[in-house]
């Protein structure tokens, strides 16, 4: 008969405390009243940590890439439970009570993640948590997990989580390190998979040599991929802030200069703010690429939005756009090369020209990037009907 639940636990040597963790796997399966298997995805280990896990009768799972991620997607593939509940060898997780995790997703949960943080209800014990990860690190990872993704985890980062084997295969899971953490809750958020809660426990670590974990480091990798997985967040608002503001700027200065109290802003203020509505458009484009680009890797889930972009913004319609503001930037420069030809060429009164010839040249510029623009979504939405119909 197969095991509803497997017990995942990656293992890079934990010859220190995986006799315990498996022990603790057992009375947790026992006390849960459920037919399941423990299994050791081992990453590589020389301290006889893979001994130690046959002789406690867990089934070895040997991972030959390195990472905390490469572990954890290979040992998942390799369970044969239905629900599928994992966390670190370590004892910082107390597996004897897997019961909450099982209940929540016999009940449908596709993710059911551990709260160690207490305003989720958890519980950390005295040196169960560097002060940098309790105060810093994990609140701020978790709030822009929550704001970027919807997630409804008050602690994004616990190791101690279930889920069941559909979900993982479902979730298409790719990075090999730490940040797999992440990738596991952004994409059961984005979606839409049933994610849940359980308040736990976190205990000190039991290894007396210093963790794989290293928190810096660790943590930039975290939230550069939340960042990668959010093109609206990381590129889209942003765009949009510095293109609307510099564009309004930019207007009101063509238009005259502005004086605030004693200070008179002008032409160089001009430059400054076609060049903030110039980096917002790009801003914008890329955040539209990184969009199409995370679909098509299977990085980012379907997107209607996306495809009605895809019918309405067509090549036509990007090039005739493209070829106006480029039309109307070249016609603004010929003005004014006019009005330096009337005086033969020789010296003009900068107030006068440069003026007109910054707001040709952004507009030429605003241009040749929609033209250019144009030409690549379109090749990159080329696939009219699985751009319609998944995007």
């Amino acid at each position: 008969m197969d095991p509803e639940v497997t017990i995942l636990m990656p293992c890079l040597d934990e010859a220190e405390t995986l006799a315990k963790c498996i022990e603790a796997a057992r009375q947790g399966l026992a006390d849960a009243g459920v037919i399941g298997e423990i299994v050791i995805a081992d990453n590589g280990s020389k301290d006889g940590s893979v001994e130690i896990a046959k002789r406690e009768g867990a089934r070895v799972v040997h991972v030959p890439e390195r990472g905390y991620g490469s572990a954890l997607r290979a040992g998942m593939a390799e369970a044969r439970g239905r629900f599928i509940i994992m966390g670190d060898s370590d004892l910082s997780y107390d597996f004897s009570k897997i019961s909450p995790f099982l209940q929540s997703l016999r009940a449908g949960a596709d993710l059911v993640m551990g709260c160690r943080m207490p305003g989720g209800g958890g519980t950390i014990l005295p040196g169960g948590m560097p002060w940098k990860h309790r105060w810093i690190g994990n609140p701020l990872l978790t709030f822009i997990g929550r704001l970027f993704f919807k997630c409804p985890s008050h602690d994004f980062h616990c190791g101690l989580r279930g889920l069941s084997k559909a979900a993982f295969e479902a979730m298409d899971l790719r990075t090999s390190g730490m940040e797999f953490a992440s990738e596991m809750v952004i994409k059961a958020s984005l979606r839409g998979m049933r994610i849940e809660e359980v308040p736990i426990t976190l205990h000190p670590d039991g290894r007396s040599r210093k963790p794989h974990l290293r928190s810096w480091r660790d943590g930039w990798r975290h939230l550069r991929f939340m960042l990668l997985f959010s093109p609206r967040w990381f590129l889209l608002y942003p765009g949009l802030t510095a293109f609307l503001l510099g564009s309004a700027l930019f207007l009101r200065l063509l238009s005259g200069p502005i004086s605030v109290g004693k200070v008179n802003f002008d032409l160089n203020t001009l430059e400054v703010a076609g060049l903030i509505t110039l980096f917002g458009y790009q801003t914008i484009l890329f955040a539209c690429f990184a969009r199409i680009f995370a679909f098509t890797r299977g990085l980012l889930p379907a997107n209607h939005t996306l495809a009605k972009a895809f019918g309405i913004f067509t090549l036509e319609r990007g090039l005739i756009a493209g070829a106006l503001l480029l039309l109307v930037g070249i016609v603004v420069i010929s003005a004014a090369f006019l009005g330096w030809a009337r005086v033969g060429f020789g010296e003009l009164d900068p107030l006068s020209t440069t003026r007109t010839v910054i707001a040709g040249r952004t507009l030429a510029s605003l241009g040749g990037q929609t033209i250019l623009f144009s030409v690549i979504f379109s090749y990159l939405g080329v696939d009219e009907k699985r751009s319609k119909v998944v995007l």
